[in-house]
């Protein structure tokens, strides 16, 4: 696998200079791999892959993903999210970031459908993403039609025709999963809030500083990834104080609160006392062990 940028790629559709596209790593090496190989079907292949790895050591045996690959390892507590997007922007050449998360595997047209969308106008760009049930198997990981027909669209999510570019009036409606920008719209924003520690708040408070800049949001069709099962907890208990001091975070700077979904479900859960309008939020206890491990849904698809 080419280490350089100035390498090359392998033979098949010719790299397009712009687009570098962005992941994080913490284990799931099984998950990078179809990501890498769906890179390697891209109709238009990207400048670069660049892997934030959040753990000390590469996974092996990684496949070519038709493009140069760069490497950042990225220190801290076990879930550094903004600090590993910022480094991976930082080692990033192109002039369009395409982020993907890790568990995506992404159909053969998202960075052809990204470019095309930057060429039109600037925006934050949010791709579709499908949801997949569990039990992939190898086969069906490679293959477009399965992939399609196995995929399940987010409820809360709107259907994207495959040549639209729509805008849409809520940043918050940004999630990790998969979006594009340009690369001097990233910097001029300073990229990542770093004191967003752990998880939750940092995409929704990327995207409200972004629209803030005056960039809008688009939807793109064609940039459809499939996300690959994962069990999930109902509420996101093993997150519980992350995502309070993240919300909070959130709030001191935007005056509204953010991860609204989840601050409902501990409240229903009798954990917080929290109302849309309150100035904080008051623990009222800490989920145990056992109530974490309950929350754990490992059929479900979506959190």
């Amino acid at each position: 696998m080419p280490a350089d940028p100035s390498a090359g790629s392998s033979a098949g559709p010719s790299a397009d200079p712009g687009a570098s596209v962005l992941t994080l790593v913490r284990g799931r090496a099984d998950r990078l791999r179809n990501l890498m190989a769906g890179l390697a079907r891209q109709s238009v292949r990207p400048r670069e892959l660049v892997i934030a790895w959040m753990q000390p050591d590469r996974a092996p045996d990684l496949p070519d993903p038709g493009c140069p690959v760069r490497h950042r390892h990225v220190a801290g507590e076990p879930m550094p999210l903004a600090a590993a997007r910022n480094r991976a922007a930082e080692a990033a050449t192109g002039d369009l970031l395409i982020f993907l998360d890790v568990d995506c595997i992404p159909s053969p047209t998202v960075v052809e459908a990204y470019r095309h969308a930057a060429r039109e106008t600037d925006g934050l760009f949010l791709g579709e993403v499908l949801y997949l049930p569990t039990g992939l198997s190898p086969e069906a990981a490679a293959d477009e039609a399965a992939l399609a027909r196995l995929g399940r669209a987010h409820p809360a999510r709107p259907a994207i025709p495959p040549d639209a570019l729509r805008r849409e009036a809520d940043p918050g409606q940004l999630w990790g999963l998969s979006f594009a920008l340009p690369a001097r719209s990233w910097r001029a924003v300073g990229g990542m809030d770093e004191a967003y520690r752990g998880y939750g708040g940092e995409e929704t408070d990327l995207a409200a500083r972004l629209a803030a800049s005056g960039l809008p949001t688009y939807w793109v069709g064609g940039a459809r990834a499939y996300h690959q099962h994962h069990p999930v907890h109902v509420p996101p208990l093993q997150h519980f104080d992350a995502i309070l001091a993240n919300a909070a975070r959130f709030r001191n700077t935007h005056g509204r609160w953010c991860m609204t979904y989840w601050l409902g479900q501990f409240r229903d859960a009798g954990l917080i006392d929290w109302a849309d309008d309150a100035p904080a939020i008051r623990v009222l206890r800490r989920p145990g062990g056992p109530e974490i491990a309950a929350a754990l849904k490992p059929d479900a698809l979506f959190s």
